[in-house]
């Protein structure tokens, strides 16, 4: 059996209640709150320098896309944990913990390094203007100093998640989150003596919440779990645990960079229109992040109870509970993005009064209807292929769809039919629907009830 202190099991829940709901909520808060205060340190920053934002957003540029290296071991870490504790295998949960903690941790520091150390040549490719060039490096290697902080807490995050403890970190995410907020106040404008820093102050903030929130995550983890973090889980090095990260993380970490990339070649033929049509993507992106997220957030909930579940080896109550998952995630998500249909042209007459860009923004968030339900079920099928161990088949749909379909078609349609951003959206409804289809006709075909992962 399984020792509480090393793999705790979900607490007792009323018959018929589906845990992945339950687990839901705690996650669509922490990425909530990630957006927010995003957004909160941009402000701060403007508030004291307009240009000093320009420093951070070309710096954040490159610290998301460090993120998907972390993201790497975190992602596989929650899947094979998951799996561990539902085979009841504390020994292999221990290693785990130790393997993705070392791992990370030395990701955070090699990265942090690099950054320190090639911010020049990397912000000189990015064509960063010289009136924010200093201050943009200058940010860069303060964040990179504590990016191993950073890469930690992610892990420790992952931890928690496998053992359905999404609270537990979620609450130490928001104190470490007001805690930067706080931070930003004294370090950018000064304060107390000190004096001003402004984007330099927010960097230095962000290290100092995520230092203290490494702490705070830290020794939670051990009163909750127990001394399980020992050396000796390291002697000899369990190769075949860090195979196994790598094995699962890697494809996953490829797919998240495509993604991006493609993101951004959207946005590059976006911007061969007029800045009316910049601005109604920019509103567009924002609005539908609400919806984005609660469907991000029950996808990865269900990813730990269906991993939990095929390590148990129960794949008729892993059926059963996707097919739950998927309607609470359609139903949730059609809701949403119809109300933010319906008053979509109030809400944004709070931002812009620009007449054209009101009107294509309705006509966008129209489309986004059938793109947020075909969204819905392509990251709950997505993540739960992935925690049965079914890896390759929706990495491989995720970057052909992306860029076939969505660069592809959307090029097509906006450039050559000359459909502008209506039709970039529809080629994106589309690559989000076209995922849906191939994940539900691939799931309902059974290979996913044969997968090992364990045993990979």
């Amino acid at each position: 059996m399984v020792k509480t202190a090393s793999a705790p099991r979900p607490a007792l829940r009323r018959r018929g209640e589906n845990p992945i709901v339950s687990l839901t909520w705690p996650i669509f808060i922490e990425l909530l709150l990630q957006m927010l205060v995003g957004n909160a340190d941009q402000i701060m920053v403007g508030w004291y320098d307009p240009n000093s934002v320009g420093a951070i957003g070309n710096a954040n540029q490159i610290t998301n896309l460090l993120l998907i290296v972390f993201s790497v071991v975190c992602t596989a870490a929650t899947i094979l944990i998951s799996q561990y504790i539902g085979a009841e295998d504390t020994r292999r949960v221990n290693e785990t913990y130790a393997v993705s903690l070392l791992v990370n941790g030395l990701f955070g520091l090699g990265m942090g390094l690099l950054l320190m150390a090639l911010c020049g040549p990397i912000f000189t490719l990015m064509q960063v203007p010289p009136e924010i060039f200093g201050e943009t490096c200058l940010y860069i290697r303060i964040i990179g100093g504590g990016m191993v902080f950073q890469s930690v807490f992610l892990t420790y995050t992952a931890f928690f998640r496998s053992s359905q403890l999404m609270k537990e970190s979620m609450l130490i995410s928001v104190a470490m989150n007001l805690l930067n907020i706080a931070g930003n106040a004294v370090f950018i404008n000064g304060a107390f003596g000190l004096p001003a820093l402004g984007a330099a102050g927010a960097a230095l903030s962000s290290d100092l919440s995520r230092m203290a929130g490494v702490v705070l995550i830290a020794l939670r983890f051990r009163r909750r779990f127990g001394p399980v973090l020992k050396l000796d889980l390291l002697r000899p090095f369990p190769r075949d645990q860090l195979r196994r990260l790598l094995r699962i993380g890697l494809p996953t970490g490829g797919e998240s960079l495509s993604y991006d990339l493609s993101q951004i070649c959207i946005q590059s033929i976006c911007n061969g229109f007029t800045l009316a049509v910049i601005n109604t993507r920019v509103y567009a992106n924002l609005f539908a992040m609400l919806s984005y997220m609660f469907a991000s957030a029950v996808s990865q909930a269900a990813q730990v109870v269906v991993a939990r579940l095929m390590g148990a080896e129960k794949t008729v109550e892993t059926s059963r509970s996707v097919k739950r998952t998927l309607l609470a995630a359609v139903s949730i998500s059609a809701l949403v993005s119809t109300l933010l249909w319906v008053f979509c042209r109030p809400m944004l007459a709070l931002f812009t009064q620009d007449a054209q860009v009101l009107e294509l923004f309705q006509v966008i968030m129209l489309i986004e209807i059938p793109l947020e339900l075909g969204r819905a079920v392509n990251l709950v099928m997505c993540r739960s292929l992935q925690a049965c161990g079914d890896i390759r088949f929706p990495i491989t749909i995720c970057v052909i769809s992306a860029w076939l379909t969505a660069v592809g078609g959307g090029l097509l349609l906006a450039v050559v039919f000359d459909l502008g951003l209506v039709g970039l959206w529809i080629a994106m409804a589309c690559d989000e629907c076209l995922r849906a289809l191939l994940f539900l006709w691939r799931w309902h075909g059974g290979a996913w009830s044969r997968k090992r992962l364990l045993s990979m």
